[in-house]
């Protein structure tokens, strides 16, 4: 490759807030401290300030635009390539992914830098999500997510697929974390009529119906009948237009008979905070989610996690906590299993593979290993 320097380029819709963008800035971090040249492209936002402070460079370029005018971006982004002459493409969401393909796809066979996906989430399955399955190597967040992609795209080669799941900085989440006594009195406060020795159960999750509330508040109703002092905690914001779903919530709390035990706290910036201070974080999700981190943040503050098994929440309690995970729409053994962790804390693992860490040394090895490569064929769905 001569003097020229080893070049990223990641691509997405916007830098605004989220798992994928705050995957972006941690590889971008990655990328700048092996010595490389991060280049970052989306159409702008609130991260662009914090990546290029870190040491990537960002191009803006609205990829993500479900217009048919956006087509008009490709010949001007395959010139943009033409020029900066990158190593790697890591495309992260279908939009900006097509864009990018379309612009690598019309390049000299020679002049083409390698071409990666990672799939974030089981998207609806069509031939437009399929683009995300196209990768050279294709990174999975979750074994879910390798299943999802080998079960609805069967011309994908197991091979090319690695399994990366997302990551945290267990220091940024210590076993011993204890928030200061000013913290406590001020969230004391917002949880009035809870008494300082009624347990804490946290649902850190947006207000929306499929991530498991309902059965949250049907939880709640039978460990109160069991004689447990215990409080819901609906950490998490409504989403515009959402408002009619918190009104059930309220409705089935009130119906239970339950209603002032659930508090609705909203958006929060404390999560690690709270989470600490909870004694049990719950989620059952009904459908399976590819994989969130708030699961292995609150195993690794060393509070309790209660979940459905399935999705990534059970691949990290598999690892962590293997007893908290319940058969999904079992709301019965969920209290049961939530009571059982009330009178005994359970042992949680400190080692896991859950680190942010991890996730960026397996990626750049994703990179290194193309890099290292021949270009021998085309890959499979790419011609």
């Amino acid at each position: 490759m001569g003097d020229h320097t080893t070049t990223i380029v990641q691509v997405l819709p916007a830098l605004e807030s989220g798992g994928v963008e705050r995957g972006t800035l941690e590889i971008g971090r990655a990328i700048v401290e092996a010595g490389w040249r991060s280049v970052v492209v989306s159409g702008g936002g609130r991260l662009v300030d914090q990546l290029e402070a870190e040491g990537s460079e960002h191009v803006t370029w609205d990829l993500g635009r479900k217009s048919l005018l956006t087509l008009r971006q490709i010949r001007p982004f395959r010139r943009f390539l033409r020029e900066l002459h990158p190593d790697i493409l890591h495309v992260r969401s279908r939009m900006p992914a097509w864009m990018t393909w379309l612009a690598w796809r019309g390049l000299p066979k020679q002049q083409r830098p390698r071409f990666v996906t990672t799939v974030h989430g089981p998207y609806s399955v069509n031939s437009y999500s399929k683009i995300m399955t196209r990768g050279e190597r294709v990174i999975a967040v979750s074994n879910m997510i390798r299943r999802y992609i080998l079960d609805n795209y069967q011309e994908v080669d197991p091979a090319c697929i690695r399994v990366i799941h997302r990551g945290i900085k267990p220091e940024d989440h210590p076993r011993d974390h204890r928030p200061s006594s000013e913290w406590h009195t001020a969230f004391r406060q917002d949880l009035p009529g809870v008494n300082p020795n009624t347990k804490l159960i946290t649902i850190p999750a947006r207000i929306t119906r499929w991530k498991g509330q309902l059965a949250g508040v049907d939880v709640l109703a039978q460990l109160l009948q069991r004689g447990h002092d215990v409080a819901l905690l609906l950490v998490g914001e409504v989403k515009d237009g959402k408002d009619g779903f918190r009104h059930d919530l309220k409705m089935r709390a009130e119906s239970l008979g339950v209603q002032d035990r659930v508090i609705f706290l909203g958006h929060r910036n404390d999560i690690r905070e709270i989470l600490s201070a909870s004694d049990i974080s719950l989620s059952l999700t009904e459908k399976p989610e590819a994989f969130g981190r708030v699961i292995v943040e609150s195993l690794s503050l060393g509070t309790p996690v209660v979940a459905y098994n399935h999705g990534g929440a059970a691949e990290q309690l598999e690892v962590m906590l293997p007893s908290g995970r319940v058969p999904v729409g079992d709301l019965k053994r969920a209290a049961e299993a939530v009571a059982s962790f009330l009178e005994t804390p359970p042992t949680i693992a400190t080692e896991h593979p859950f680190t942010l860490d991890q996730m960026q040394r397996s990626t750049l090895a994703v990179y290194e290993e193309l890099l290292s490569q021949t270009r021998v064929q085309e890959p499979s769905g790419l011609t």
